[in-house]
């Protein structure tokens, strides 16, 4: 004779060393919560990080504590091109510190910088510069020829003495150039494509 599963009414047994459902759910919350953490530290590690603007140097494109959008990935299997915004260690920074400078690319290996009677020439031919606001104020500045690997930069504001750039400290190798700004993020009514 054969007996069904609805007639036996014999009590189900616990097993032995059970959690607790409420032990089970923090270990599942746990365990979302630390996946998270790791996928968002990689996109930050190598594909975006946001970047607060501090300072005059880039105006007026980019105006003091504005928040940027930095594309990381963007260079992962490109270079810096000429125009391009980016976030950069400071060359001139001592003693281990590492202080981050946000400038646009004027120059890229092989190319000749030159500043003269206030106006930025490359290669010869005076740069058209639609994201500056007035000419250059600081001196001449004598040509120089970027070198393999290396970038000049300068900020977008010209007014005298307004910008620590490849004018003080030289060109920069690409090993210090993080990545480039896409996006102004904040304040909302700035929010814009660079």
């Amino acid at each position: 004779m054969s007996v069904s599963p609805s007639e036996v009414n014999e009590p189900v047994p616990p097993k032995v060393n059970e959690k607790p459902r409420w032990i089970k759910e923090m270990l599942e919350w746990a365990k979302t919560i630390t996946i998270s953490f790791l996928i968002v530290m990689v996109l930050h590690l190598f594909v975006f990080n946001l970047s607060t603007v501090e300072g005059h140097s880039m105006e007026p494109t980019l105006r003091d504590r504005e928040w940027l959008f930095v594309n990381k990935a963007a260079y992962l299997m490109g270079n810096p091109k000429v125009g391009d915004i980016v976030i950069l260690e400071d060359p001139s920074a001592y003693g281990g510190q590492k202080d981050y400078l946000v400038k646009r690319v004027v120059g890229v290996a092989g190319d000749r910088i030159e500043i003269y009677n206030k106006e930025l020439y490359r290669n010869g031919v005076k740069v058209t510069e639609k994201y500056t606001d007035v000419e250059i104020e600081d001196l001449d500045f004598m040509p120089v020829v970027v070198q393999k690997g290396q970038y000049f930069v300068m900020g977008d504001n010209r007014h005298a003495r307004a910008s620590k750039d490849s004018r003080i400290f030289g060109t920069v190798p690409r090993s210090m150039i993080h990545g480039r700004a896409d996006f102004i993020l904040w304040p909302f009514k700035q929010v814009k494509i660079l």
